[in-house]
This record gives C-alpha cells, structure tokens and sequence, in this order.
C-alpha cells in the first residue's frame, strides 16, 4: 500500500516537506510539540539520523512517534553508523512499524560531530543502501536469502544542484536514480536562476524533486554556511538583504526570504514541492509556509 507522502508525490501538487531534529536525550517534549505544529500542514516529516554526526535520540524511534502522532514521517538513514546487517533490520522494523517512506544517505564524518574518535562503517553508501531497499522488497536480503514478509518503501536520496563543479554531483544523481531513488530531497538552494538549470537536467529523470529551503536566521549565518558548508552558495545579494534588516527583526527578513523563494519555485513550476528546513526554529516552519501563500499562518 502506498505511503500517503507517495501518493501525494503522484498526484502532482506542490508537496512540502519538512523535518524534526530528535533531542538530545529522552526529553522528547520539544520533538512532540514540532511534530503536532507540522504533521497536518505538510505532506511528509523528514526525521534526521544523528544530523552532524552529533548523537542523539534515533531517527527510527522519532520516524515511529511522528507515526503515531497521526503525522507522515520521512525516515532518514544515515550508512555511516551501522552495517548492512543493522540497516536491514532497521528497515524491516520501520516497515512493520508503518514507517514506509525513507531517506538514504551515506551520511557526514564523525570529525564534524561530537564523538570524534567514533569509527564510521560505510559498509553501504546511499546508493547502495537505496539498492538494498528494492532488494528487500523483492523478498530478500542481501545475501540473497528468503525474506517471511515483505517490505514496501517510498525511498529517496538527496542531491546538491549549486555544488561546484556540478558534474561529479549529477554522476552521483543518475546513480541514485538508477538505484531505486523514487524523490529527491535537495540540499539547500539559494541560487534559482542556477537551480534551473539544475531543473533543466533532472526532468529527464523520473523522480520527483523537492528544493531544499533553509531559513536565514542572520547574515552571519549565510556567510558561515558559504565558508563552512558544502554546495551551499548564498548570494551577497542574500547576505546584504539580511545584513539590511532591522535590529531584532533578522528572523521576519530570513521567513520574507525564503517565502519569497517557495514562491517563485510554485509559481514557475521549477520542480515537483519544496523540503523546508529551519535548523532548530521548526515552529517557524508555518510562517514561513504562510509568507510562500501556501497556508494561513
């Protein structure tokens, strides 16, 4: 049966995702109360997998609460934590769970989180481990052996359309394709006019993209986003936009912004939705979809 985010990407709306960070630790009052704010405004939750490498409560224990609140989680699957045995059985579990709809990605280094002397596995990458969920789906494992009861997947991968050189990036796309990816979720994008042409290439392809929106909190943030994150290029245009806002009032300009930009997205068909990120202010996640005219806030 397919997953209600499946079919929204099928019916050919504008889909909006968005996604929870689960706390550090078992205090899970945060997480419960982003998930009600967002479970009945858009189409699937994503829920991160030790974002950052930095440890936290897990992606399947959040993909399942998301669930049971009523909500459609997105579970996101980092390979760089467990083998293929353990992210077989996570799959098998999130399946029997109700949890059909998964993010593969190989995940970042340890060295960018908070258990640095942590040994990564890498035993799968994301196209790999998209292989091994249409294996599974098919009735076995990935040793080949018989499955008693069978799974079923809505599975994307992630991509970044501003890196630089694009190309290794687009290899890297068509791999996942060519794997099982059935949704692209993008890394942020801040440059339209460069994610078009992105656009421009990936129609060919039959998976559906959702641009990925992170909201400007500061023009600190974007500068250090540009120095310190891969792919991600904000504008000086951008930068001098936020720089220009009133004291206090940075937030109001970043929403503006990235309004503005699912705005123009919907409004010249540039893709298939938008995957809304806002770092650890998911209730402003509404107001931001308010700004786009997507909702009442």
């Amino acid at each position: 049966m397919a997953s209600s985010f499946k079919k929204a990407l099928e019916s050919g709306k504008f889909v909006v995702t968005s996604e929870v960070a689960p706390p550090k630790g078992t205090n899970l009052e945060k997480m419960v109360h982003h998930i009600e704010l967002l479970k009945d405004k858009v189409d699937g939750i994503n829920i991160t997998d030790h974002q950052s490498s930095v440890m936290r409560f897990p992606s399947l224990g959040g993909a399942i609460l998301i669930k049971e609140m009523g909500g459609e989680p997105i579970l996101q699957m980092t390979c760089r934590d467990r083998n293929r045995l353990a992210l077989q059985a996570d799959l098998l579990f999130a399946s029997s769970r109700g949890v059909h709809n998964v993010l593969c990605l190989t995940g970042d280094s340890v060295l960018l989180g908070d258990h640095k002397e942590a040994k990564s596995v890498f035993d799968l990458d994301s196209s790999q481990l998209l292989a091994a969920v249409r294996r599974l789906e098919r009735g076995k494992d990935l040793a080949g052996n018989e499955l008693d009861g069978g799974v079923s997947f809505c599975a994307g991968a992630i991509v970044t359309p501003e890196a630089d050189p694009l190309e290794p990036q687009l290899i890297k796309f068509e791999k996942k394709i060519e794997a099982g990816a059935e949704f692209i979720q993008t890394q942020a994008v801040y440059d339209l006019d460069r994610f078009k042409q992105f656009m421009d290439y990936a129609r060919q392809f039959p998976a559906k993209i959702l641009a990925g929106i992170i909201l400007l909190t500061s023009a600190p943030m974007a500068r250090f986003m540009n120095k310190n994150v891969a792919g991600v290029n904000v504008p000086q245009g951008l930068i001098d936009e936020m720089a220009s806002a009133p004291k206090g009032r940075a937030i109001e300009k970043g929403i503006e912004i990235a309004g503005r930009m699912i705005m123009r997205v919907q409004e010249e068909r540039m893709c298939d939705g938008v995957h809304i990120m806002a770092i650890g202010r998911e209730e402003l996640v509404p107001d931001i979809m308010a700004a786009a005219g997507l909702t009442a806030s």
